[in-house]
């Protein structure tokens, strides 16, 4: 046998087997370019393949490792099948969830959503308290056409007697924007730093407003910024695809941090949309990327407090902002877990300690350092830590395991009432239903 054929039959096999795993993980969040027409794309190379192979001859040829060969290419569709059954039969599990756990747990679930109709039927049943607008949900449309669509939604709550959804963007400013077109680009809150006291005020308040009429125009309710991690000294990990922290911090300087922030929130406030600070504990000293990647903070306590928490404290204490919680191990005071879902930081450090009383929102658990974990202890944990708002952006399609996590804790009576009793009273103070 030549080279070159050794090598394409070396390359069928490796192909097969990635096409294999793509079948078998076909609805994990890594997937989702092959979702609709990459599933079909995927399918019909299978069945090419198994058609070319069996025409060249290779099923007739002696010895067992062409006919595994050709087997294995015949393997995607039914791996692909298995798991979409899995997922529509936990789909439906969820979606039959008595009306008062649906509730109950629901209040504590915020969603992205590709689908009106799939978000719409979580929102009619209680089993979410908010959706994540971003990018697909206004690619090709106008504002027009998302603020109807959000409208539709809430009227949908109404008709079911449930609280209004809450309804959050990212809309920071510079690189992350996701709104924009058709909202305003502005530039990043960075680009003021170097201004004047009293201009760089000015300006951020205007920054604000800006976003908050923009948004709140839409039906936007809630805005995931301002950034308040500390911009990095060194140049970020080429890995780092997303946290682009760099990029979007404000500053170095923790005071300019404050007084660029504290502003823009009023702004934002004044325009009818409240804020919500991040990324608690902070991403300005990490080089890794959570969104694929586990993540440390080593810093002792005593440094992050006189430096890199400044600004977060600030602002917690000087405005009505909420606290995003990101998926970084803070060593220092739990080395086990990411801070989204440890219980000695979320009560501890932020309840306990700092007084902080307001809404506490999970970064997103689609991430990898969070999903690509065991995604169920992440859940009952933050939920038992005092975390209000567990995020599930990127991929919505995976709310259904992750609230099926909750429910069978819930079950399991592994969920603390009281915790999710004294949440429940701090999202009626900050998203009052009147």
């Amino acid at each position: 046998m030549s080279i070159i054929r050794r090598s394409c039959t070396v390359l069928l096999w490796l192909a097969a087997l990635l096409f294999l795993f793509a079948g078998i993980n076909t609805n994990d969040p890594y997937m989702v370019p092959l979702r609709g027409t990459g599933k079909i794309a995927l399918l019909v190379t299978s069945a090419a393949i198994v058609v070319a192979l069996i025409r060249r001859g290779v099923w007739r040829r002696p010895g067992i490792a062409a006919r595994l060969l050709v087997l294995l290419w015949c393997l995607p569709l039914p791996a692909m099948l298995g798991a979409d059954l899995f997922f529509e039969i936990r789909k439906h599990d969820v979606l039959q969830t008595e009306t008062a756990e649906a509730i109950r747990l629901g209040r504590h679930f915020m969603v992205g959503y590709s689908s009106f109709a799939e978000v719409a039927a979580l929102a009619e049943k209680g089993l979410i308290a908010g959706v994540y607008v971003t990018r697909h949900n206004v690619a090709g449309r106008t504002a027009a056409e998302l603020t109807s669509e959000i409208a539709a939604l809430q009227q949908r709550r109404r008709a079911a007697g449930l609280p209004p959804l809450i309804v959050a963007a990212d809309q920071e400013g510079g690189i992350v924007a996701h709104l924009a077109p058709p909202l305003t680009r502005l530039p990043a809150l960075s680009t003021l730093a170097a201004l004047g006291p009293e201009r760089r005020a000015q300006e951020a308040e205007r920054f604000g407003r800006i976003h908050g009429q923009e948004l709140a125009a839409l039906g936007v309710t809630t805005n995931f910024a301002p950034v308040l991690d500390l911009k990095p000294a060194a140049s970020r990990n080429r890995l780092d695809f997303n946290t682009l922290i760099g990029q979007r911090a404000i500053s170095d300087d923790p005071a300019t941090v404050s007084a660029i922030a504290l502003p823009y929130i009023g702004g934002l406030e004044a325009g009818g949309v409240g804020a919500v600070v991040k990324h608690f504990p902070g991403l300005g000293r990490v080089s890794t990327d959570t969104h694929h990647f586990t993540a440390e903070l080593d810093t002792p306590v005593e440094e992050l407090e006189a430096s890199d928490w400044r600004p977060f404290k600030d602002v917690l204490s000087g405005s009505r902002a909420q606290l995003m919680i990101g998926h970084v191990k803070l060593t220092a005071l739990d080395p086990d877990r990411p801070a989204s879902h440890s219980r000695r930081i979320i009560d501890g450090l932020i309840r306990q300690q700092w007084h902080y009383q307001g809404v506490i929102i999970t970064d997103d658990l689609v991430m990898g350092a969070i999903y690509q974990h065991d995604v169920c202890v992440a859940v009952v944990e933050a939920l038992n830590a005092g975390a209000d708002l567990l995020l599930v952006a990127y991929d919505g399609a995976q709310f259904y395991r992750i609230f099926a996590c909750a429910a069978a804790a819930s079950g399991k009576q592994q969920i603390d009432p009281a915790v999710l009793i004294a949440s429940d009273a701090r999202l009626r103070q900050a998203f009052p239903i009147d």
